[in-house]
Parts: structure tokens; C-alpha cells; sequence
């Protein structure tokens, strides 16, 4: 019971509802392991706390005793999950895959004990798949059923392009399950889809129908949008102390919650005590929003770190101070005065003139405290200026 109710927290769907609490029993009292699954097509470099929400939940089966299976989407990451989307996504290359998951690698475990966990490319079974294998993997499923998704339906009906290759995904992804033999499948409420198939195709291949767990998908920065690193309203568990620590200050407050629930590991007791003080009309949501920054930077980096995190935000924010490490820009190669829009650009805090512009119009960008108004402006640089860009970044201006 204990067990289940661990699995529980935070979990949307746990089907078939009662086999899974069966499966775990029996687990339990025969001391055999369920193999529990997730897959990850490394589609772009970074994960961040969006993906760790199944992560985490992969963590609290292997806690428990049993057998985590990752899966490396080398051949589905060149497909692309259609779920959720409205359009086709562009291919990757086989090499830029390749590159990306080698950097999933090593931030997998830092969540993860690595001495306990299974990981498979799936390019191992389908690079060797013949014809004949796709051609019988293609016959258990028909394109009705496929169209019954609601991604696809919607896309059909509105005569948006939906290619070939999207519909072998679903099928793939169940495949995945056949050849490691997964007990449990855990995904986003989105894939619904994909992991009800992995049941079905199991059985044609005479495999255990696994059970599936979904998770809810994590909302981003902006509090309305799936988190998303094309979005930019994502939190990288490989940033900065002082970023992760930034960006968690910057989330709405009715999302501290579910922050709490879906990316942390703090106990079942102290969740409760921090729903009842949300709840209380009293309480301050920034001190609570300060206790999620430091237990996310202690998570990734140390504890010392989210202390210093928590320090440094403090000083800059509440006490209006300045960081204690600001970083430099060298100004000494420019020539006379310098377009302020250049010097953001340059040193990566704009990504764009466009960008630069609007911060500069949205009143976010100041020289030594004082609001910079005009996007064509001049700077003559004087060694020391102070520049700043939105609520934490900070840049000394050098010029010899």
C-alpha cells in the first residue's frame, strides 16, 4: 500500500486502474522487479524540469527495488513524437541525435543511480529490422485507429499534412516496449495514445500488457504553455545556481504547488504543510518560492549552492544590493561611441537587435541605474559602467 501510494503522487492515469495495484502485489510477494520504462527522444540538447517530472517518478520505482528502463529515441528521435503537435516536426540528423544523447546521458544521472538502470538506443532492434519486420509491425495497427488521436484528427480535418513516417511513431514507441518487455510505461497525459498502443502491440508480439502511468505535463515560465526549451520558458537542470534560482522566482505563485509535487523530492508531510500555507490568505507565496529555488539548486548543484542562491537573490532583489560577482565585457575594440544595441548583442544579453529593441522599449535595460529610452542611443563606454538588462543581469562595462 505504501508503495502505491508513492506511485501515486502527482500520477493522472494509472490503467487498468485495479491490475496495477494487482501487479504490485504480486511483484512484492515473488521479489521480481517490474521493469518500468521511459522514453526520451533527444531531440534538442538540455533537459530540463519538464522531463524530470517522468525522471523523478523513474527514481521513486527504482527507490522502491524495482528495474528502470530508459530508452534513447535514436531512430524515434528522427521521427519525431507527434503528440501534442500541429504540425510535422523537421528531421534531425542522425549525428546531431546522436550528439544530443550523449549529453541526456550524463544528465540522466544526475537524478538517477546509473548502477541501477537499464539504458537501450532503440536503433538496436529497429537497425536491424528487415522489410518484412516493418511490413508485420505496420499490419497491427489500421490508419482509422491512427486517426482516432486527437493531434491527428484535428490535423485530418483541418488538411494539414500529416506524413508517413508520423504514423510508424506510435508504432515504434510500442515496439520499444516488446523488445525490453516493460512492465510499466510512464509518459506525458499527452501520449496516452503511444502507451495504450504499447499494450496492444505487446499482446500481438504474445508480450504481458504493460500497465501505463501518466504524468501531468509541466507548465512553463509564463504559466500558460507546456515548458519548452523552443519556447524559452524552460529551467535547465544544468544551469547556474544563480539561474535556476532566478528563473523559479519568476513562476506565477499558483504554480509553486505543482512545482513542488511534480520536480522535487520533498516528503508527503512537508507538501501538505505547504498546500495549508498557500492556502492561508496570511502566508507570503515568496518565502515558499524561496524554499522551492534552494531545494532545486541544492538538487542539481549542493546545498551550500542554494544557500548562496537564496543569499545572493536577497541582496539584489529585496535589499536592492548589487550581486557579488558581476561579470565583464571588454569595450576596448570598439571605436568612439558604441550603439547600445551592439553591446547587448554582443555579449549575448540579447540574442537579437529585434530582442535588444524590445527590451530596451519595455523599459528593462538601465546604465548605471539610470532607464536607457532610446533604442538608437550612443554609448560613449567609460571603464565600470554599469549595465543592466531585466530584473538579474548584470554586466560591468571595461574600457582602457
Amino acid at each position: 500500500k505504501e508503495q502505491y501510494e508513492l506511485i501515486l503522487r502527482g500520477a493522472i492515469d494509472i490503467l487498468p486502474e485495479g491490475e496495477f495495484e494487482e501487479r504490485l502485489k504480486k511483484s512484492i510477494a515473488e521479489n521480481k522487479p517490474l521493469r518500468v520504462k521511459q522514453g526520451f527522444d533527444p531531440t534538442a540538447p538540455d533537459i530540463h524540469l519538464g522531463h524530470t517530472v517522468g525522471i523523478r517518478k523513474l527514481k521513486q520505482f527504482q527507490d522502491l527495488g524495482h528495474q528502470v528502463v530508459l530508452i534513447i529515441g535514436d531512430y524515434t528521435g528522427l521521427v519525431g513524437d507527434p503528440s501534442g503537435r500541429s504540425a510535422t516536426r523537421p528531421q534531425l540528423a542522425y549525428d546531431e541525435v546522436m550528439a544530443n544523447a550523449e549529453t541526456y546521458q550524463k544528465q540522466f544521472f544526475k537524478i538517477l543511480d546509473k548502477s541501477k538502470t537499464e539504458i537501450h538506443y532503440n536503433g538496436e532492434w529497429f537497425s536491424k529490422m528487415n522489410f518484412q519486420e516493418v511490413m508485420t509491425l505496420a499490419s497491427k495497427f489500421t490508419v482509422a485507429r491512427m486517426l482516432e488521436r486527437d493531434d491527428f484528427e484535428k490535423r485530418y480535418k483541418s488538411g494539414s499534412p500529416i506524413s508517413i513516417h508520423e504514423l510508424f511513431y506510435p508504432l515504434m514507441q510500442a515496439y520499444d516496449s516488446v523488445a525490453i518487455k516493460a512492465d510499466v510505461e510512464i509518459g506525458a497525459t499527452e501520449q496516452i495514445f503511444n502507451l495504450l498502443t504499447g499494450r496492444e502491440i505487446q499482446q500481438d508480439y504474445g508480450v504481458e500488457p504493460q500497465l501505463v502511468l501518466t504524468m501531468p505535463v509541466l507548465v512553463g515560465l509564463d504559466g500558460h504553455q507546456r515548458m519548452s526549451k523552443s519556447l524559452g520558458n524552460y529551467i535547465g537542470i544544468d544551469e547556474s545556481p544563480k539561474d535556476i534560482f532566478g528563473k523559479v522566482m519568476s513562476i506565477p505563485d499558483n504554480m509553486i504547488y505543482s512545482y513542488f509535487e511534480l520536480v522535487t523530492d520533498v516528503s508527503m508531510n512537508r507538501l501538505a504543510e505547504i498546500k495549508m500555507q498557500l492556502e492561508e490568505t496570511s502566508a507570503n507565496p515568496m518565502n515558499i518560492k524561496k524554499e522551492l529555488g534552494e531545494t532545486l539548486v541544492t538538487m542539481y548543484h549542493s546545498a551550500e549552492a542554494g544557500k548562496k542562491a537564496k543569499e545572493e537573490f536577497e541582496r539584489v532583489f529585496s535589499r536592492h544590493e548589487l550581486p557579488h560577482e558581476i561579470p565583464e565585457f571588454d569595450c576596448s575594440s570598439y571605436e568612439g561611441q558604441v550603439w547600445i544595441v551592439k553591446i547587448m548583442t554582443d555579449s549575448k544579453l540579447a540574442k537579437s537587435n529585434s530582442e535588444a529593441r524590445r527590451l530596451i522599449k519595455g523599459g528593462g535595460v538601465s546604465i548605471d541605474g539610470e532607464k536607457v529610452g532610446d533604442e538608437n542611443l550612443e554609448l560613449d563606454v567609460k571603464n565600470g559602467m554599469l549595465l543592466k538588462v531585466g530584473k538579474r543581469r548584470f554586466l560591468k562595462l571595461k574600457r582602457n
